[in-house]
């Protein structure tokens, strides 16, 4: 029984230490691991919250960077978009300019013939001064330049002349008093005044009453009317032009010709 009892003792003994022996190894093992990819067996724990702390600051140094770099970027974006809409619309504004004081010089040099003074200032790019018109209706505006003075004209004269023959060329008429530095309203309403805007002529194609002169079409004929305005008449309407251009009863050709043009 004794013998027995220490056998068991000794064996009991012998797998203790297999055991603790196995599990030393298997302890060793795993921090030899460890050591193998950079960490010591007592500082590993350490190791990898210092690893993750510094990834850390790498991160947020480079959104910090990143951050700035966006601020610094786009202030000098638009910058320069700005500048190039500035640029733009300063092109655009010289151009007007350029346009309006070539109709203005053309509208003081019709206006001279007639014997009204233009003040400089008008001529210089400024528009027209209304005391110079001799009736009570709204200044042309001559500042806008050709293509919005087209745009505005030929779209009022239109909508007047709708159902007539001349209905369509309010484009024309725009065009030939921009050209001629001559008020817009001026010969669609002596086509009122003389023929009903054109369904009454005693020559073909001659809407205004014109002297002896026919015309192929509408487009030759207006220009031919408005240039003739321009050329004896002057800018607009006044007494003067009305006793010129229709003697026997100049006041009620001008007061009729007057009313329609506040039409347009």
């Amino acid at each position: 029984m004794v013998f027995t009892a220490i056998a068991g003792i000794f064996i009991a003994a012998i797998v203790c230490g297999v055991g603790f022996g196995v599990a030393s190894a298997d302890s060793m093992d795993d921090m030899e691991r460890a050591g193998a990819f950079g960490f010591s067996k007592s500082t590993t724990h350490a190791a990898t919250l210092a690893q993750r702390a510094e990834v850390a600051v790498e991160s947020e140094t480079f959104q910090y960077f990143e951050r700035s770099a966006l601020a610094e970027a786009t202030p000098r974006n638009l910058d320069t978009g700005m500048r190039m809409i500035d640029d733009m619309e300063r092109a655009e504004q010289e151009r007007i300019a350029a346009e309006n004081a070539a109709a203005l010089e053309r509208m003081a040099a019709e206006k001279a013939k007639q014997g009204v003074e233009t003040p400089a200032e008008t001529v210089s790019g400024e528009a027209p001064d209304p005391e110079l018109i001799e009736y009570s209706l709204p200044a042309v505006d001559w500042s806008v330049g050709k293509e919005a003075f087209m745009a505005e004209w030929s779209g009022r004269i239109d909508s007047y002349l709708a159902g007539s023959p001349l209905e369509g060329y309010g484009w024309v008429f725009a065009e030939a008093a921009w050209d001629n530095g001559v008020d817009p309203r001026w010969s669609p309403a002596i086509s009122n005044t003389e023929s009903s805007k054109g369904e009454v002529c005693f020559r073909s194609c001659n809407a205004w009453g014109w002297g002896n002169s026919s015309w192929g079409d509408w487009e030759s004929a207006i220009r031919a009317h408005v240039a003739g305005l321009a050329a004896g008449y002057g800018y607009s309407i006044t007494v003067d032009a009305a006793q010129s251009y229709c003697p026997p009863n100049w006041q009620e050709w001008y007061n009729n010709t007057l009313g329609q043009m506040s039409f347009i």
